[in-house]
């Protein structure tokens, strides 16, 4: 279970007590997710969820989190809103965390995504990007590519995690430095746009969730993280071209990319792979054999990479 913090009841009874929620039903742990507390908040008022921020999110970014969330929910994007107590806060603290209270939409999240489900997840994308096109917020990406060589250091032997993974690694880093694009569209992105951070009904999004890797980068970045997430066998080896096809066809129906980005895809989708595997290496590396968390393999990104690499790498962002 995700659950780094726990919370004492008289602490959480506490919390809410300062919202028009009511007071607490039951506060149980949600597994999904590995980069903060999560807990499903059931009051006489509704539901909600309770974040506590651990690891990478800082409590300085808070303000921007709740403040992107706002200008997309008036956009008309589905996303929860920060709830705020009865003084106007939505940053709290509790059991030592700065916590948010979050609202909880309807939906699942998917394992095993179709076409139809593809394709809604490029359209709410692409929606999303045209909403944020016009957004003055910014925040530097602190997982983008200026900081990869930094997290490969920092993980250490990745011939550990892997044997032969620090050459492939250099070479990447090598690659990337010398061909990343300086000039595409950017603005603010969701940056990890997996499908467990998307909430459907059916064909039908109801929920694009968990922005904490949000920051300032190129919205083709975006498209080929999603890319990479939702259209690969589970083990990272093959691209299904029918669910390739239905994201970027869905993506096509809010967003002309330009041929600049076009070109950019397979770089860009290069670097996102190198991104998740090394983020992934790294918490395989140093994640406490007793944590409370299910590390992640790193192996099924090193797949997609090589995907990505291969000559005919292009033809997996074809709409049609």
């Amino acid at each position: 279970m995700a659950v780094y913090t726990h919370v004492d009841p008289d602490d959480l009874a506490a919390l809410v007590a300062r919202y028009e929620m009511g007071s607490v039903l039951s506060c149980k742990g949600i597994a999904e997710g590995v980069e903060n507390s999560n807990f499903l908040l059931e009051t006489t008022g509704g539901r909600f969820i309770l974040t506590l921020y651990e690891k990478r999110v800082r409590e300085g970014d808070l303000p921007f989190f709740v403040d992107l969330l706002d200008h997309l929910a008036a956009s008309g994007s589905p996303v929860p809103a920060m709830i705020r107590d009865r003084s106007g806060s939505a940053v709290q603290q509790i059991s030592g965390r700065a916590a948010c209270i979050i609202q909880f939409l309807p939906g699942i999240s998917l394992t095993h995504p179709t076409p139809a489900q593809c394709e809604a997840a490029g359209v709410a994308l692409g929606a999303m990007h045209r909403a944020l096109a016009g957004y003055d917020g910014a925040r530097a990406n602190s997982m983008g590519h200026r900081h990869w060589r930094e997290v490969a250091n920092a993980t250490g032997d990745l011939d550990a995690v892997r044997p032969g993974l620090q050459a492939t690694v250099d070479e990447e880093l090598g690659f990337l430095d010398a061909h990343w694009p300086t000039d595409l569209p950017a603005h603010v992105i969701h940056a990890d746009l997996f499908p467990d951070n998307v909430l459907m009904l059916g064909d039908r999004v109801t929920g694009l969730i968990d922005f904490y890797f949000a920051a300032s980068d190129f919205r083709a970045y975006d498209l080929v993280i999603t890319h990479a997430a939702w259209t690969f066998s589970a083990d990272g080896s093959t691209c299904d071209p029918a669910l390739a096809q239905a994201l970027m066809r869905g993506y096509a129906r809010e967003i002309a990319l330009t041929d600049g980005e076009i070109a950019a895809l397979p770089t860009l989708a290069r670097g996102a792979s190198l991104r998740f595997l090394l983020t992934r290496a790294h918490d395989w590396v140093h994640t406490p054999a007793d944590a409370l968390v299910t590390r992640k393999d790193p192996s099924p990104f090193l797949a997609r990479l090589l995907r990505y690499r291969a000559d005919d790498a292009a033809r997996l962002f074809s709409p049609a």
